[in-house]
């Protein structure tokens, strides 16, 4: 079975943001809501899970079971984003604009793991 391009580039953007889990730590463990124990650990847990369901979309035996495991991912990240929304101190320099058009494009990447579940 061929697997469309468009899966293959969902694959990158989510490896490729696992990665910047690693790379640059402290922009996520800012945005985890205080509420949330071991910001670190679960930003490299959060990091080790797009790299594994990224690589996972790769292999049409698996693809369904890692469109699922990110929409699960995107669920669980969702108060980080809402966090980082509404508390301008955790805002990464972007614009309450922008902060707030980054929550329903959430949807859209949960709309587009679904597709391939």
């Amino acid at each position: 079975m061929n697997l469309p391009w468009h899966l293959y580039v969902m694959a990158a953007l989510y490896i490729l943001a696992g990665l910047n889990h690693f790379r640059a730590p402290k922009m996520y463990t800012k945005i985890i809501p205080p509420l949330f124990p071991a910001p670190k650990t679960l930003n490299v847990l959060a990091g080790l899970a797009e790299i594994v369901l990224g690589v996972l979309l790769c292999f049409p035996p698996t693809t369904s079971y890692a469109a699922l495991g990110i929409m699960a991912l995107l669920i669980a990240i969702f108060p980080a984003n809402m966090y980082m929304y509404l508390n301008d101190n955790v805002s990464l320099g972007l614009s309450k604009t922008v902060r707030l058009i980054r929550l329903p494009l959430q949807i859209v990447l949960l709309y587009w793991a679904y597709y391939y579940v």
